[in-house]
């Protein structure tokens, strides 16, 4: 199956946009777990 260019475009659009909608619950995570641990030795 080959794909036409603007396939190829809009494929590579969608897979962009979901790594950095993936990164961004990964600096989510880590952020949190950060701000946990400097609570949690306030403590």
């Amino acid at each position: 199956m080959t794909l036409t260019p603007e396939e190829q475009a809009e494929i590579q659009r969608r897979q962009k946009s979901r790594n950095l909608a993936v990164g961004g619950v990964l600096l989510f995570f880590v952020v949190l777990f950060y701000a946990i641990t400097i609570v949690r030795m306030g403590d």
